[in-house]
């Protein structure tokens, strides 16, 4: 399992690729939020990007640098369930926003917050929208422990909130994309809110040699979880999103675990993906009377 593996979806359209030990910044994308196209540009465009990136989320921050009120997708009904999605590094819940109103199901809302942002060590310590810091690329690297822990309560209050508004903790389904994925998937081993579902898409499970013991007394043991994962992802790749898949199997009900792998993603979505997300709510989320 990786520990601090992560990759880049730009809520302006570019994406991170990884090319052997070379970064390289690649561009437009062609799918929703997915694979990307064209050719790979030199490491000055890569500078431009980031210096423009980091403008975007100093605009989006504030001067105090403080998280920005999420994007909600109101349901176009009375919202009798909700979910909670958080983007991976370097973006804004402006990022998956877009992307989950197209699977719009009109008794759930969608709720999109946005990473505080933080000097990240793997990325030269650049400060960046992050749920936690990241120290590297490799199985061994060492994990931003007190960050992951920090960054789940964060999370925690949130499910807090919509409870506090309306909607039991049962009617939820906590989900991300890639650092997203990762902090989804621990919050909801960890947390004594019984949850409806969780959604990891091309992620991992942090902190794993904390389990079994974090998840002792866990009332998500029965808790539904999808996994989706690209087979070309360069970043995190398919074997991790495997094996988190069968370590979830050995802390939950393996029968409510479903993974997909889909041939042609690399780090990001696609239209099937987004599909099978909207059936995995549905099912999880049922409308009610």
């Amino acid at each position: 399992l990786p520990s601090g593996v992560v990759g880049w979806r730009w809520s302006c359209g570019w994406s991170w690729s990884l090319n052997q030990s070379i970064f390289g910044f690649k561009g437009p994308r062609t799918g929703l939020c997915g694979d990307t196209e064209g050719e790979s540009f030199p490491i000055v465009e890569l500078a431009w990007g980031l210096a423009g990136r980091l403008i975007f989320l100093l605009c989006m921050c504030g001067n105090n640098m403080s998280s920005p009120v999420p994007i909600i997708i109101p349901a176009t009904k009375k919202a009798t369930a909700a979910v909670i999605f958080l983007h991976g590094l370097g973006d804004t819940g402006h990022g998956w926003a877009e992307g989950l109103s197209t699977i719009k199901i009109p008794h759930v809302k969608y709720i999109c917050p946005h990473a505080p942002t933080a000097p990240v060590t793997m990325n030269f310590n650049m400060t960046m929208s992050s749920w936690f810091d990241i120290f590297g690329l490799t199985v061994d690297s060492r994990e931003d422990e007190g960050g992951i822990r920090k960054a789940a309560d964060s999370v925690k209050e949130m499910i807090n909130l919509e409870v506090r508004n309306g909607i039991p903790s049962n009617r939820i389904i906590l989900g991300g994309f890639s650092q997203g994925g990762a902090l989804s998937l621990y919050t909801a081993l960890t947390t004594h809110q019984r949850l409806g579902g969780v959604i990891g898409l091309s992620c991992w499970l942090p902190l794993r040699n904390a389990f079994p013991q974090a998840a002792a007394d866990s009332p998500n043991k029965d808790i539904h979880v999808l996994q989706c994962h690209g087979e070309i992802d360069p970043l995190v790749p398919l074997s991790f999103g495997d094996l988190t898949a069968e370590k979830l199997k050995t802390l939950i009900n393996p029968e409510n675990v479903i993974f997909k792998a889909y041939p042609d993603m690399a780090h990001g979505s696609c239209a099937k993906e987004m599909s099978d997300v909207q059936e995995f709510i549905e099912k999880v989320l049922p409308p009610i009377n």
